[in-house]
C-alpha cells in the first residue's frame, strides 16, 4: 500500500488581504454615506476606509507565494480508487500539458491506474479487468 502523502497547503494571505481591504473600504464608505452628518459614523467610517486603503496597498504589493516545486507537479498522479457505477463504465483521463506529454487513465470499475506516453488513445481496454472504457472511431 503506498504511503499517504500529506497534501500541500497554499497560503492565500495576499488574496485575503485584498478582500479584507475592499471590505473595510466599502463598510467605511457605507457608514459615512449612509449616515450623513452623524459624527459617530464619521469617527468610525473614516478610519475604517483609510485603513482599508492602506491594506489594499499592502495586499497589492505582496508577492504571490508559490510553494509548489516542479518535481512535485511532474510526480503527480490521481488516486487509484474505484469510481461509482453510473450505468456504464466510468473512467478518468488526465493528460500533462508540459513535455513529456503523458496520459493517466483510471479505470472506474476496478480502480487500476495506467500511464500512457502521449495523448489520449482512440480506445482503451483496462488491462486488469478487461473492461472497454471507450472506443472512438477515426473520422
Amino acid at each position: 500500500m503506498p504511503a499517504h502523502k500529506e497534501p500541500q497547503t497554499r497560503s492565500y494571505l495576499r488574496t485575503n488581504t485584498v478582500i479584507a481591504a475592499w471590505a473595510c473600504m466599502i463598510l467605511g464608505a457605507g457608514l459615512i454615506l449612509g449616515f450623513p452628518g452623524d459624527i459617530f459614523a464619521l469617527t468610525i467610517g473614516a478610519p475604517l476606509a483609510l485603513s482599508g486603503s492602506v491594506l489594499l496597498l499592502i495586499g497589492l504589493r505582496m508577492q504571490e507565494e508559490n510553494n509548489v516545486k516542479p518535481e512535485d507537479i511532474a510526480a503527480w498522479a490521481p488516486d487509484a480508487i474505484p469510481m461509482p457505477d453510473a450505468g456504464r463504465p466510468m473512467y478518468r483521463i488526465d493528460t500533462s500539458l508540459d513535455f513529456p506529454i503523458r496520459t493517466s487513465i483510471l479505470c472506474g470499475p476496478c480502480g487500476h491506474l495506467e500511464w500512457v506516453e502521449g495523448k489520449k488513445p482512440l480506445s482503451w481496454d483496462c488491462p486488469k479487468c478487461m473492461t472497454t472504457l471507450w472506443f472512438e472511431e477515426e473520422e
